[in-house]
C-alpha cells in the first residue's frame, strides 16, 4: 500500500514541491528569522519554471547555468532602476536579453521565463534589502533546489520516467478497449474516429515525451535504464499494431452478422486493455509482471478466421492481436530499433546570429512578451503603484504558447484568484495563533500541488491564499493586499490576452497549410524506405514514428485552430475530412510496416511502379498547397487512378496501397476546394465587427 501512496504521480509531484519550499521556511522559523526563510521559499518556484527539476546528465552544468542567470537578472533590475531607467523599459530589455535561450534550445528557453520570473521577485525586494543579499538568496536557494532535487532523484530513481512510460500503457489500454468497442459504428467516421484521434494524439504527445527523457539520462547502459528502454521498445511495438488500420466497414458487418465476431473481438481487446493497464501499474509502482497469456481467446479468434477465409477482418485481426499477444507474455521488443537523434542545441555565437532576426521565433516571442511586460509595468505606473509586481507575475503565469492555452489558462488564474481572495478574506477575519497559520499553508500547499497539474484552478485558490498568509505573517498587512491583488490580476490577464490576440499571433489555422505539407513530406519518407529492398528494420521504425508524429502536429493545429477566434468554418470542416483522410493514410502506413517486415516484400519492378504512383499523387498534393488559384490538374488523378487500378493484386500490401492511393486522391479534391477559402487572421476583427452589425 505505501508503495501506491509514495510512488502515485500526483502524490510523490506535490511532496517533492512541498518539501523543497517549506524545509528552508522551517529552517529560518527555527533559528528566528522567518521572513528570509520565506523570501529563500521563492527560489525554488524560478527552478520549477526554468525546467531545472528536470532530470539531465549534464543536471549541474544546467543548474550552473540557471543560477547564474537568475543572479544576472536580479543585480541587472537593480542597477537599471538604481540608474533611473524606466521599469517599462527595464522589462522590455531583460525580455530581449534572455530570449535567445530559446534559440539555443527548447531546454534552455525555458531559463528565460524563469529569469524574468526573478526579475519580478528582485522588484518586490529591491529598496528593502541590499543588492548582495538579494542576489545571495538566488544563489543560496538555487544551490539548496540543486542539491534537494538530485536527492530525491536519488532516492526515487527514474520516477518521471516511469511516470510516464505508465501513462503510455495507460494510454495505449484507452485506446484499443475504444477503438474495437467501436466495431460496428465505423460506417460513420465523421462520429467514430474523432475519439481515437484524441487517444491517438495523447499516445504520440507521451512518446515524444519519452524520448526526451531517454536522451536526458546519464547512463543508458545502466540495467535498470535498459529495463525501461526495453519497456519502451515494446510499447512502440503494440502502439504500432494498435493503431493498424481496420477501415473495411462493410467486411466487419458483414463478418459480425455470419459470425460472434463482434463479442469475440471485444473480450480480445478487453482482455489485452485489462492486461497493459496491470503493465502500467507495475511499471510504475516498482513491481514485478505476473505470467499472462491469452490462448483461449485467440483459439476464438483463430477460429472465426478460419470459418470466414473470404472475410480480411478475422484474419486482420488474429494476426495483429496475437502479436500483441506475444508483446505482452514475453515483455521483449519484437526487434531492437535505433531511437530518435537528440534534438540540436546551437551554439551561443550561432544562437545569437540566428536571434537578431525577425524570422526568428524566439525573438518574435520575446518581443511579445517584454512588449506585454512593459505595457503591465507602464498601468502599474500609471495607478500609482510603486512596484506593480503582481501585475507582472500574472502576465508571466497565464501567458502560454498559442492563444487557446492562453485563454484556458486565463480563466483559471482569474477564478482561482477571485474565489482565493475571497476565502482569504474571510481566513483572515479569524485570528489564529503564528504556528497555526505556518500548519495551515503547508497543508494547503501540500493540497494545492496534489491538484495542479490535473486542475489549475482549483490549485490556484490555495496558492492565493498561501500568498496572503505570508503578507500577513510578513507585513502583518494581508487583507491590505485583497483589493489590489484581485486588480492586478484582472490587469495582468487582460494584457496577456490582448497579446496573444494583437502581438504577431501565430495562429494555428495559419500553420495548417505548413503542418500538411510536411505531413507529406514523411509519407513520401516511409513509402520510399518501405518499398526499399534493403529493408532496414530499425529506419523503417524511425520513420514510421515520425510519420505518426507529423499527423499528430497536424491534428493538434486542426484542434487549436477550431478555438481561435474568426476562424473560417467552412474551411476548417473541410481540414477536418482532410485530416480525416491522413489518419486513415497513417493507419494503413502503420499496417504496411508490419508487412513489409514480417510476411511480405513486393517485387523490384512492382515496388516502383506503385511508389511512382504514392509519389505523384503525394506532390499532386503538395501542389495544391502551394497553389491557390483554380485547379488546373484534375486530369492526374484519373490517370494515375486507372494506371494502377487494374493491376492491384489480392495481396495484404496491395490492399493497403490501393486504398492509399484512394485516401491521397480524395486529399487531393479537398484541397483543391479548401485553400481557396482559409482564413486571414489579420482581417478577422474587421470581419467579426462587420458580421455583428
Amino acid at each position: 500500500m505505501w508503495r501506491r501512496v509514495i510512488y502515485h504521480p500526483e502524490v510523490n509531484y506535490a511532496l517533492r514541491q512541498t518539501l523543497v519550499l517549506c524545509l528552508p521556511v522551517l529552517l529560518f522559523w527555527l533559528l528566528g528569522d522567518l521572513p528570509t526563510g520565506f523570501l529563500l521559499s521563492l527560489v525554488p518556484a524560478c527552478c520549477s519554471i526554468g525546467g531545472l527539476d528536470t532530470p539531465h546528465k549534464h543536471f549541474f552544468k544546467r543548474l550552473a547555468i540557471g543560477g547564474t542567470l537568475f543572479v544576472a537578472s536580479s543585480v541587472l533590475l537593480q542597477f537599471l532602476l538604481l540608474w533611473s531607467v524606466p521599469l517599462p523599459l527595464c522589462m522590455l530589455i531583460l525580455t530581449l536579453l534572455f530570449g535567445v535561450t530559446a534559440e539555443i534550445s527548447p531546454l534552455y528557453g525555458r531559463l528565460m521565463p524563469a529569469a524574468l520570473v526573478t526579475a519580478i521577485f528582485t522588484l518586490g525586494m529591491a529598496g528593502n534589502l541590499p543588492i548582495w543579499r538579494v542576489a545571495s538568496l538566488f544563489v543560496i536557494g538555487t544551490v539548496w533546489y540543486g542539491l534537494f532535487i538530485h536527492l530525491w532523484f536519488r532516492l526515487w530513481q527514474e520516477q518521471p520516467m516511469r511516470e510516464s512510460l505508465s501513462l503510455l500503457f495507460r494510454q495505449l489500454a484507452y485506446y484499443i478497449e475504444e477503438k474495437y468497442s467501436l466495431l460496428t459504428q465505423h460506417t460513420d467516421p465523421e462520429k467514430a474516429l474523432p475519439p481515437l484521434l484524441l487517444r491517438q494524439q495523447k499516445v504520440m504527445d507521451i512518446i515524444t515525451l519519452v524520448y526526451q527523457q531517454i536522451y536526458m539520462i546519464p547512463n543508458l547502459k545502466h540495467p535498470r535504464h535498459r529495463r525501461l528502454i526495453q519497456a519502451f521498445q515494446v510499447a512502440l511495438d503494440l502502439q504500432e499494431h494498435i493503431t493498424v488500420s481496420l477501415h473495411q466497414p462493410d467486411e466487419v458487418q458483414k463478418l459480425v452478422e455470419q459470425s460472434q465476431a463482434e463479442a469475440v473481438i471485444r473480450h480480445n481487446a478487453k482482455t489485452i486493455s485489462q492486461r497493459l493497464q496491470a503493465l502500467a501499474d507495475d511499471i510504475l509502482y516498482h513491481h514485478r509482471p505476473t505470467p499472462f497469456n491469452m490462448d483461449n481467446e485467440l483459439s476464438a479468434l483463430e477460429k472465426i478466421s478460419r470459418q470466414h477465409p473470404d472475410n480480411p477482418v478475422g484474419t486482420f485481426c488474429y494476426y495483429h492481436f496475437s502479436r500483441i499477444a506475444h508483446l505482452l507474455s514475453r515483455q521483449k521488443p519484437l526487434y531492437n530499433r535505433t531511437l530518435m537523434p537528440v534534438q540540436s542545441r546551437l551554439p551561443l555565437l550561432q544562437a545569437l546570429k540566428s536571434y537578431c532576426s525577425l524570422k526568428s521565433a524566439a525573438f518574435r516571442n520575446a518581443t511579445r512578451l517584454g512588449v506585454t511586460l512593459a505595457a503591465g509595468a507602464g498601468i502599474g505606473l500609471a495607478l500609482n503603484l510603486p512596484k506593480p509586481y503582481w501585475i507582472l507575475m500574472t502576465i508571466m503565469v497565464v501567458s502560454q504558447n498559442g492563444y487557446d492555452a492562453t485563454r484556458i489558462r486565463i480563466q483559471h488564474r482569474s477564478l482561482g484568484t477571485m474565489i482565493g481572495i475571497l476565502a482569504g478574506a474571510a481566513i483572515l477575519h479569524l485570528y489564529y495563533s503564528q504556528n497555526l497559520m505556518l500548519i495551515l499553508m503547508l497543508v494547503l500547499t501540500l493540497c494545492s500541488y496534489l491538484i495542479v497539474r490535473k486542475n489549475y484552478g482549483i490549485a490556484v485558490i490555495g496558492f492565493t491564499i498561501t500568498a496572503l498568509y505570508t503578507l500577513q505573517i510578513i507585513s502583518n498587512s494581508g487583507m491590505n493586499y485583497l483589493l489590489p491583488r484581485l486588480i492586478d490580476t484582472v490587469i495582468g490577464c487582460m494584457l496577456a490576452f490582448a497579446s496573444s490576440l494583437w502581438l504577431w499571433p501565430q495562429w494555428q489555422s495559419a500553420l495548417l497549410r505548413k503542418n500538411a505539407h510536411n505531413a507529406l513530406e514523411t509519407y513520401q519518407q516511409h513509402l520510399r524506405q518501405l518499398f526499399n529492398m534493403s529493408n532496414d528494420v530499425a529506419e523503417l521504425a524511425y520513420t514510421r514514428m515520425k510519420v505518426n508524429q507529423a499527423h499528430n502536429t497536424l491534428f493538434t493545429s486542426l484542434n487549436q485552430a477550431m478555438q481561435e477566434p474568426g476562424f473560417n468554418t467552412r474551411y476548417l470542416a473541410d481540414m477536418r475530412l482532410w485530416v480525416t483522410h491522413s489518419q486513415f493514410l497513417v493507419e494503413h502506413l502503420n499496417a504496411m510496416t508490419t508487412i513489409a517486415r514480417d510476411q511480405y516484400v513486393l517485387v523490384p519492378a512492382l515496388a516502383q511502379k506503385y511508389l511512382n504512383a504514392c509519389e505523384i499523387l503525394i506532390q499532386a498534393c503538395q501542389q495544391r498547397l502551394e497553389y491557390d488559384g483554380p485547379s488546373g490538374d484534375t486530369s492526374i488523378m484519373p490517370v494515375v487512378e486507372s494506371e494502377d487500378q487494374d493491376e492491384l493484386s489480392d495481396t495484404s500490401m496491395e490492399k493497403h496501397i490501393e486504398r492509399i492511393l484512394a485516401h491521397l486522391t480524395t486529399m487531393h479534391t479537398i484541397s483543391s476546394l479548401a485553400w481557396q477559402q482559409r482564413p486571414h487572421h489579420g482581417m478577422w476583427l474587421k470581419r467579426r465587427l462587420r458580421e455583428e452589425g
